[in-house]
């Protein structure tokens, strides 16, 4: 009896994650990563003024979510805070404190969160994850990692970008 309903969500992973019907290859264009360069004052300064104009356009613009999300270790104990800004106010703040998890899946887990939020607010059609762990980003739809949580937000990016083609995330 248990082993019907296992196969069939082990089924819905399979196509997920099968090369060519990847959230990712199917919606390539929908998302845009931004590396920054810490090697430079020049590269800081750039990465900032870049920063600077995000923040400014998405202050402006009602269909722009500003995900902020940062993570910390403390004593054992892993912090994880994020904040959705839409129209310049906070929308949504939130504290995760865990323990026996590594900073990136905590990492991973309130960048997804961020974009489950965000996917949810009427009238978003751009959202911007901001984070300090950027190497990190492109491991949100790894399906060697936590396929229940990868599942459910790539069905809602799924959902979100079908909705409209001109839907994006920035990272």
């Amino acid at each position: 009896m248990i082993k019907g309903p296992i196969v069939d969500i082990d089924n819905r992973f399979n196509k997920e994650f099968a090369l060519g019907s990847r959230l990712i290859d199917i919606f390539h264009s929908c998302f845009s990563f931004h590396y920054s360069n810490k090697q430079s004052n020049e590269s800081i300064k750039l990465h900032i003024c870049h920063l600077n104009n995000i923040a400014i356009k998405s202050s402006s613009d009602l269909s722009y979510a500003l995900v902020i999300s940062n993570t910390s270790i403390k004593n054992n104990v892993v912090t994880s805070i994020t904040h959705i800004y839409v129209h310049d106010k906070s929308i949504i703040k939130t504290i995760h404190h865990m323990v026996n998890i590594t900073s990136t899946e905590a990492e991973l887990f309130a960048i997804r969160y961020g974009i489950n939020q965000a996917i949810i607010i009427s009238g978003i059609s751009k959202i911007i994850v901001i984070t300090d762990s950027i190497h990190t980003t492109r491991r949100i739809f790894d399906s060697s990692l936590h396929l229940l949580y990868i599942a459910a937000i790539s069905t809602e990016l799924r959902k979100f970008f079908t909705k409209n083609y001109h839907n994006s995330i920035e990272f």
